[in-house]
């Protein structure tokens, strides 16, 4: 496990006026999520890949940390006393796949497996 930080997901009420917001201050590039554009955006950054969902009104940023196995690290945070949720609805898909998490002390944060590049 690589332990870097590799994708953050930003949770708001409706994600069109956050596309608008976040845009203008950051100057994000975003387009439609996998879901559709009403559901949330991919959000293209310099750095860190992220997303924009709806639907999750006053939620903090989540942190994803890259992991070579999602699967395997999953059952490591279990076997260390955290929880470990795979998010298998959104993965794998063109961001790769996501667990969320809290550590053994209930502190969030969630793994990322990026998705692999296709032959």
């Amino acid at each position: 496990m690589a332990g870097e930080v590799s994708f953050f997901e930003l949770g708001v009420r409706d994600p069109a006026p956050a596309r608008e917001f976040y845009s203008e201050l950051f100057g994000w590039r975003m387009k439609p999520g996998p879901s559709g554009e009403e559901n949330g955006f991919q959000i293209e950054t310099e750095n860190i890949a992220g997303g924009l969902h709806g639907g999750d009104d006053g939620a903090g940023p989540y942190l994803f940390f890259r992991v070579d196995d999602i699967r395997a690290a999953a059952e490591r945070v279990r076997e260390l006393g955290g929880e470990a949720d795979l998010n298998d609805h959104s993965g794998p898909g063109p961001s790769g796949t996501f667990a969320f998490c809290r550590d053994n002390q209930g502190s969030s944060f969630g793994l990322h497996e990026p998705a692999r590049a296709q032959p």
